[in-house]
């Protein structure tokens, strides 16, 4: 004897009512999943441009275009060059953004080290770039170098096209090992902004020591080994006696207890037009002045050089 058949459950009566409904649906869903895996598939420019009108079409909703592009991590880097290299903007669709792509040209760019790329469905874009920023250039056998803190080359990629206004704000150092120990030495200056900006240039003396040289042509003479007490005791000096602004060619600061200064030659007196009686056999006996170059010591009268208190050379510089 057969036994009666169960009774279809709500679920399956449902079901089996709705499969002509279903149908469509279905092929619709189907249709839609293999038109994108081809069009990702496909990386053609020619392809794609022909696609986008259809997909455009079907999936042009708010919600599939980009709608921020967030950027962070980049302080040398313009933001314009930035979303060059995306090449997306707001209100385009997201699919259209490759990200791939974007990273590869934000890796190549100058200061990058490395950069991450994410693309949401919703339609945001987030960028975050780490870069190996210079900490310097090293003028080193007639060439410039971007260097880091360590004195490392910073990586360029290959690139020659730097950031111009990045490359123009850094300090400048020169000599041998200058690479190595300028960290140290801009760091310092870095705390008295006065004396800073005044410097053009660090020279490093025999790998051992620095001169700062100055944008009115003076040069300091650092101590070995005591960079740091010498700058801070020049800016006192100069915000008390306003020395920077002096007319001075050399500020020798390797003593500890003393500081002595060169001043500029003064400029002679300009021959008078119209010489007096009298004058003619006068200066033909005793010749002009010329002005040497050399500097002339002098000293003020009763003047006794005490410490941190500026006076002009009365005893030549000692040798590197």
């Amino acid at each position: 004897m057969k036994r009666p058949a169960s009774r279809p459950s709500r679920t399956g009566l449902f079901l089996k009512r709705q499969k002509r409904l279903l149908r469509p649906v279905i092929g619709l869903v189907l249709l839609a999943g293999v038109g994108g895996v081809a069009y990702l598939a496909l990386p053609l420019p020619v392809i794609q441009q022909q696609i986008a009108p259809l997909r455009d079409k079907l999936l042009g909703t708010s919600a599939l275009r980009v709608t921020s592009i967030r950027i962070d991590g980049a302080n040398l880097t313009s933001d314009s060059a930035i979303r060059a290299a995306l090449n997306i903007a707001v209100g385009d669709p997201v699919l259209n953004f490759n990200v791939s792509h974007a990273r590869e040209m934000l890796t190549a760019m100058p200061f990058v080290d490395h950069v991450s790329v994410e693309r949401h469905l919703s339609g945001e874009i987030d960028v975050h770039i780490t870069e190996r920023p210079p900490y310097a250039v090293w003028q080193h056998q007639g060439h410039f170098i971007l260097i880091d803190r360590q004195g490392q080359k910073v990586p360029d990629q290959g690139t020659n096209d730097k950031d111009a206004t990045a490359f123009a704000k850094l300090p400048l150092v020169v000599g041998d090992g200058a690479n190595e120990n300028a960290a140290a030495l801009i760091d310092v200056l870095l705390q008295e902004p006065d004396v800073k900006s005044r410097v053009t240039a660090a020279v490093r003396v025999s790998d051992r020591r620095w001169n700062l040289s100055l944008k009115d042509g003076a040069t300091v003479l650092l101590p070995e080994g005591e960079e740091a007490p010498a700058i801070h005791r020049l800016a006192r000096l100069n915000a008390s006696t306003q020395l920077l602004d002096r007319p001075v060619v050399l500020i020798d600061m390797r003593l500890p207890d003393r500081l002595t200064i060169r001043e500029r030659p003064s400029e002679p007196p300009p021959p008078s037009t119209t010489p007096q009686v009298g004058d003619a056999a006068k200066n033909a006996a005793i010749p002009h002045a010329v002005p040497t170059g050399k500097d002339t010591p002098h000293t003020p009268p009763h003047h006794t050089p005490t410490k941190d208190t500026p006076r002009s050379a009365t005893e030549e510089s000692r040798d590197e």
